[in-house]
């Protein structure tokens, strides 16, 4: 049995049979926890935003008078996917590459770990 709701969900996203609503408290929490943590590894934090301006894309970037924006798809997509769209656009927006990006995700996705821990445990009930 399958339902769905979407009464403060912009987003259902199939997580194996379970349906995940990916609610706007959840990407501005996670908003709010990787700016804090991107500025705290010594990295200018972008703003978020959901969605995109540009249709049919996940996930775009804005600069402009600077600061950065990011904008990210929410309907349709699974939490993690989410998730991974904000962490890429810190990196690129602070023109990262090579080890310091990868160490910047590792740092970030250390993060929101705890987020992903959550969000499956409120799966996993019946």
């Amino acid at each position: 049995m399958t339902s769905t709701t979407n009464h403060d969900s912009r987003l259902v996203a199939t997580r194996g049979t379970a349906l995940v609503p990916v609610r706007y408290a959840q990407f501005a929490g996670a908003a709010r926890i990787i700016a804090s943590q991107a500025h705290r590894y010594g990295l200018y934090p972008p703003g978020f935003r959901s969605p995109p301006r540009i249709v049919g894309v996940d996930r775009s970037l804005r600069r402009f008078n600077n600061r950065v924006v990011v904008s990210v798809l929410l309907r349709g997509r699974p939490f993690v996917a989410v998730l991974a769209d904000m962490i890429e656009g810190v990196v690129v927006a602070n023109e990262l590459t090579s080890r310091n990006a990868e160490n910047a995700r590792t740092f970030l996705w250390s993060s929101v770990e705890s987020l992903l821990i959550s969000d499956e445990a409120q799966t996993r009930v019946a």
